[in-house]
């Protein structure tokens, strides 16, 4: 799992069936903190996150171990939106 920030969206015309009637956002990788840090992917939102939100997102063949992504030909998948996260006893990000 990774931290992300979502910076975007994208609108398809074309795409495989079982992919049809899915929200795709466009994420960025994140430090513990929310600071971004990798590189930009676009990911199935399974939790109607929005631009801004920080998430948590699965990769690989283990985002396709969801409901909806099962058997589907993803690679990363939003599963959470975060509200709060705390590092060694610090909180180092609360949704506001």
């Amino acid at each position: 799992m990774r931290i992300a920030r979502v910076v975007g969206s994208t609108i398809t015309t074309i795409e495989d069936e079982k992919i049809k009637d899915t929200k795709l956002l466009i994420c960025k990788q994140t430090d513990q903190s929310g600071k971004e840090i990798g590189k930009v992917y676009s990911a199935i939102d399974l939790v109607d996150a929005g631009t801004g939100d920080l998430v948590l997102t699965c990769h690989g063949s283990s985002a396709r171990q969801t409901y909806k992504t099962k058997d589907c030909p993803v690679d990363a998948v939003i599963m959470a939106v975060i509200d709060h996260l705390e590092v060694d006893g610090d909180v180092v990000f609360r949704k506001s």
